[in-house]
């Protein structure tokens, strides 16, 4: 989520992580967008308030507020969506925290999100469904880069989707989308250390007992070969 410093009345962006979630402040109101794919789940609610507090954080950070002082906080009004696109019979116009966990008994906090409908051909939601569909095409092609966002924008303006909005605010979505897949392959390089960081201590639990093969502990471990034996040398120096 990109918020303008200073500016409370802008389109904030588009927030496009694995999944296709879209938010923007207009004028006192913060709107959230949150796709939910065929599966029905009313699980997403716990995204959406994980979303929402996520976004403020960023909102407060940008425009400089400080969350500790005493000062009382401003902030816009938030809207809470869900845009379903799959063939479910129900289909509620609103879920909330409360009666979907609680029985609707009156909790201490609440969330409730409305819900739309696919969208029809042609207006906002149907685009913003149709340019997230298109950057993940272009992705697969070309990978998380510039080239694969200018592609995106290119396609959705020949089809005249988010055509006025992509045209007026190309350069600040190509920036914005760079950053955010920039921030996403940080976050998968750090997984990856710590998913290895795991197979590196049951390797080491794994030699310590004393009974296994190299190829064994490689097996458990999902280590290679060679980096087991490295550990073994290193235990043994």
């Amino acid at each position: 989520m990109v918020f303008p410093r200073k500016s409370h009345g802008a389109v904030a962006g588009l927030y496009v992580k694995d999944y296709n979630d879209l938010g923007f402040s207009v004028g006192n109101r913060l709107l959230i967008l949150i796709e939910a794919q065929a599966t029905w789940t009313v699980n997403i609610l716990f995204r959406i308030l994980m979303y929402l507090v996520q976004t403020y954080r960023e909102y407060f950070r940008v425009t400089e507020q400080d969350i500790y002082n005493s000062t009382k906080l401003k902030m816009p009004k938030p809207e809470l969506y869900v845009i379903y696109l799959g063939n479910r019979k129900e289909r509620p116009e609103e879920i909330s925290f409360s009666e979907e966990f609680f029985g609707g008994e009156d909790i201490c906090i609440d969330v409730k999100a409305k819900i739309i409908y696919n969208g029809r051909e042609g207006d906002i939601i149907h685009q913003y469904v149709t340019f997230t569909r298109i950057c993940q095409k272009q992705v697969s092609i070309h990978g998380r880069t510039r080239k694969a966002i200018q592609e995106a924008i290119r396609i959705c303006k020949d089809r005249n989707v988010l055509k006025e909005y992509l045209e007026s605010k190309e350069k600040e979505v190509v920036n914005m989308m760079m950053e955010l897949y920039d921030q996403k392959e940080v976050m998968r390089s750090y997984i990856k250390s710590k998913e290895h960081d795991t197979k590196v201590e049951t390797a080491k639990r794994l030699l310590t007992i004393g009974k296994l093969s190299f190829e064994e502990i490689a097996i458990g471990s999902g280590l290679s070969l060679e980096e087991v034996a490295d550990l073994a040398s290193l235990q043994l120096a």
